[in-house]
């Protein structure tokens, strides 16, 4: 598989997990950090909700799978594209699925962060 489509789709498994995530912890009412007994407490919580774990093992994946790409890709230009790619993704994604409000702010920090990535993604120079 080339490099590209893997990157795509580490990103689009990022963002499944992120969403099951997300509702994972929506679901088991939230997640607080304190002492340890409470952390450990809040994860045995998490990790009783199906979406959270389903998400955290599709993290997982997407991990295994970015793993092959930074050991063939230019990490340069890889890692760029994954996060521009999870990053707009993801934003999309709590827009549609968790109604998160979409300002005229952040679709122009969106479009400066991708203009940014494209810029250094077609730097062809020697470093």
């Amino acid at each position: 598989m080339t490099g590209f489509f893997l990157v795509l789709v580490t990103a689009g498994l990022t963002m499944i997990a992120n969403l099951m995530l997300r509702a994972g912890i929506d679901a088991a009412g939230g997640f607080l950090l304190g002492d340890v007994a409470e952390i450990l407490h809040g994860l045995l919580k998490l990790f009783m909700q199906p979406l959270f774990s389903v998400g955290f093992a599709v993290y997982f994946l997407a991990s295994v799978i970015w793993f092959r790409v930074v050991a063939t890709e230019p990490l340069s230009l890889a890692y760029p594209l994954l996060v521009s790619l999870t990053f707009t993704l993801v934003t999309a994604a709590a827009v549609v699925y968790f109604s998160e409000p979409l300002s005229l702010r952040k679709v122009a920090g969106l479009a400066v962060i991708l203009a940014g990535i494209a810029i250094i993604s077609l730097d062809k120079s020697p470093a």
